[in-house]
């Protein structure tokens, strides 16, 4: 009998960084589980892909729609070993006394909350398998407090003490939890924000997914709870 497929589930997967690691994991032979809240979007941006991708339409904030894709994609392939956990969002201009209840709950769902439901339904899979990988993304800006960034860096703080949690209480069950922090990624909507700047000293999309795919491999099994910078020429 053959060995079961490696699979990687990723969220946020129709972003310019989820496209540049499902073309990282699909290059180095994984099953991709594409998870979006629109799954037509996803079938239109790999469509090329066809034979290499399941697409999972679901709000990460609705656990009964997240835990269903999962169970789905269990099913499927016989497990997740890997959660690539990119969905997220950014706003800055706001000073921190000024910050709106609005902004502030906006970026502490899309950042943090997102990824309660997730682990909440798929770390019992990857206990019960005896183990699996799971990447965040943090951000290097986050590491302190700046002007203009109180919300933003409040709620990527947030999920980089909640990464570490995950990790300590996952480590001793072979589950590996970690964090990238990249500082500016080259994309389409940060070159239009900051059409001055040099975007070619940015992290690049397919550098930081080569990191993200080796925190996802065998190299990386003794790394735990690890906050990754990955800064360009920033």
């Amino acid at each position: 009998m053959s060995a079961r497929r490696r699979t990687v589930m990723i969220t946020g997967a129709a972003g310019t960084l989820g496209c540049a690691v499902a073309d990282e994991f699909r290059a180095i032979g994984y099953q991709l589980l594409l998870v979006a809240r629109n799954v037509e979007v996803l079938k239109s941006q790999y469509g090329t892909m066809a034979h290499d991708m399941d697409c999972y339409e679901a709000n990460l904030l609705d656990g009964s729609q997240v835990d269903a894709a999962i169970q789905t994609a269990v099913q499927r392939h016989g497990g997740i070993d890997v959660l690539c956990h990119l969905a997220g969002g950014f706003r800055m201009g706001d000073s921190a006394r000024s910050t709106s209840v609005e902004t502030f709950d906006f970026l502490m769902d899309v950042n943090v909350r997102t990824l309660l439901p997730i682990v909440a339904s798929l770390a019992p899979h990857m206990v019960s398998a005896g183990g699996g990988k799971i990447i965040t993304i943090g951000a290097l800006g986050a590491l302190r407090g700046k002007a203009q960034m109180g919300a933003y860096a409040a709620s990527k703080s947030a999920l980089m003490r909640l990464t570490e949690s995950l990790s300590e209480e996952l480590k001793k069950h072979h589950v590996n939890v970690n964090c990238v922090l990249p500082s500016i990624i080259n994309s389409p909507e940060n070159r239009a924000a900051m059409p001055d700047d040099d975007p070619a000293a940015w992290v690049q999309p397919d550098s930081l997914a080569k990191v993200i795919a080796f925190l996802a491999s065998d190299g990386a099994r003794d790394i735990h709870g690890a906050m990754i910078p990955v800064a360009g020429l920033v």
